[in-house]
């Protein structure tokens, strides 16, 4: 089948003999980072290898999805539940086809990918370290130990537990409750009272199994000190142990009890004292957790002292579309970096742009099934809108980001311009629930 890179194309003559295209193993294509990441190999001529369940690939993949795996590569079907037994086939497997990285894009695969790489001698990142960046527990005990400035975290697998470690630490209320191993805001709560930390919690801990794949999670909760100023977020490239940060960017968030992430803006308008605090304090956070080959993704706080707290890192891509929007903004493109570093190639982190992006979710009022969205309207700065339910689909309440019913992403010369452009649509589209 015909391939691109890097917009040419090449034919071995007879002397050299056949070309060996490289291998790429992805774990978990599911989510719009999978698109991005096949469609970067493709363009670097890079068969994928996607690894996934049966009955995930038939429920949660896209025809979009499926159509382009058909195009980059093929599948291996692997019962991803048992982290062990999947380590086992996965290094079988890898080996049989002769795989020259492996990348996650499901962040509760990323423990496995670092042991996998490890066991094949391909780079990847720190395996005894792994599971500090998906697990808030150890995550936050890290942070600690390597003096990273961080919420101060407690973490209860019961609510007296919790009551008791609350009250001996001197924690005053507002406080952050939240799984120890959850993904899109799911479980978040800011609390102010005992009773209220009571049904947090419950709900923090109802859930131990990360379906659709059935990973089985720690049940502890993790509560948390609540941390003021302005939340931000940034991904940091790491190639060989040497960190790169790249530009950070707006997160904003619902206020109240449960806080959803309702959209990003691609670059932050931010002082360059203010960006250096914020890229100093990624990195650290990065070489804490044994972040020496991939993307770290993560979210900080900026204080209004001019310190830093961070919040959470993960080793993957980012998601909501980030990785379109830094594209877009400044000619980084991330899913390409990640396939050249799992490869070990040197990708190139040099801007070619000079704009800005974003993008905000649409979220219906309340649960239902949705009759219609409408008022978009037809804004310049408008670049794409979608909506991920369609008409006469059942919609979540608000609450995380599973409630969202689609989204538009927006381009301009300045994130001040994307911003304004961004608040108008969202003061007059209407999503009517029935």
């Amino acid at each position: 089948m015909p391939r691109r890179h890097n917009g040419a194309t090449s034919t071995p003559t007879a002397e050299e003999g056949p070309t060996t295209m490289p291998k790429l193993l992805l774990l978990e294509a599911m989510g719009n980072t999978g698109e991005y990441v096949i469609d970067a190999a493709r363009d670097l001529d890079v068969e994928v290898v996607v690894v996934t369940h049966p009955d995930v690939y038939e429920e949660w993949y896209s025809p979009t999805l499926k159509h382009k795996i058909e195009e980059a590569g093929k599948l291996a079907f692997v019962d991803l539940s048992d982290s062990e037994g999947a380590l086992r086939r996965l290094t079988g497997l890898a080996r049989a086809e002769d795989v020259n990285g492996v990348v996650a894009c499901w962040e509760f695969l990323t423990p496995l990918v670092a042991q996998l790489a490890a066991a094949l001698g391909l780079p990847g990142n720190d395996p005894t370290r792994a599971l500090s960046c998906r697990n808030k527990r150890i995550m936050a005990r890290a942070f600690t130990e390597q003096g990273i400035p961080a919420p101060l975290t407690l973490a209860a697998r019961t609510l007296e537990e919790a009551y008791q470690l609350v009250d001996t630490a001197g924690l005053a209320y507002p406080v952050v409750v939240k799984p120890s191993e959850q993904s899109g805001s799911w479980g978040v709560s800011v609390v102010g009272s005992d009773e209220e930390l009571a049904t947090a919690f419950a709900t923090a801990r109802s859930h131990l199994f990360q379906m659709p794949h059935g990973i089985p999670l720690d049940a502890h909760v993790i509560v948390q000190e609540y941390v003021g100023g302005t939340e931000f977020s940034i991904e940091t490239v790491v190639a060989g142990g040497v960190a790169t940060p790249l530009p950070p960017y707006d997160k904003f968030t619902t206020e109240g009890a449960a806080r959803a992430e309702f959209g990003h803006t691609v670059p932050a308008e931010l002082d360059e004292a203010s960006v250096r605090t914020l890229q100093q304090a990624a990195v650290a956070a990065a070489h804490a957790l044994g972040i020496t080959n991939g993307i770290a993704h993560t979210e900080l706080k900026l204080l209004p002292d001019g310190t830093t707290r961070i919040i959470e890192l993960g080793a993957r891509l980012p998601g909501d579309h980030i990785v379109a929007l830094m594209r877009q903004a400044r000619g980084i493109d991330e899913a390409r970096i990640y396939v050249q570093i799992a490869l070990g190639e040197e990708p190139s982190l040099a801007p070619t742009a000079d704009t800005a992006a974003g993008i905000r979710f649409l979220t219906p009022p309340r649960g239902g099934v949705l009759r219609s969205v409408s008022g978009i309207g037809d804004s310049d700065a408008v670049a794409r809108s979608r909506l991920t339910v369609q008409p006469g689909g059942h919609v979540r309440a608000p609450g995380d980001n599973d409630s969202r019913v689609g989204y538009v992403i927006l381009h301009a010369g300045t994130a001040a311009e994307v911003n304004t452009a961004a608040a108008q649509v969202l003061a007059d589209v209407r999503i009517e629930v029935a």
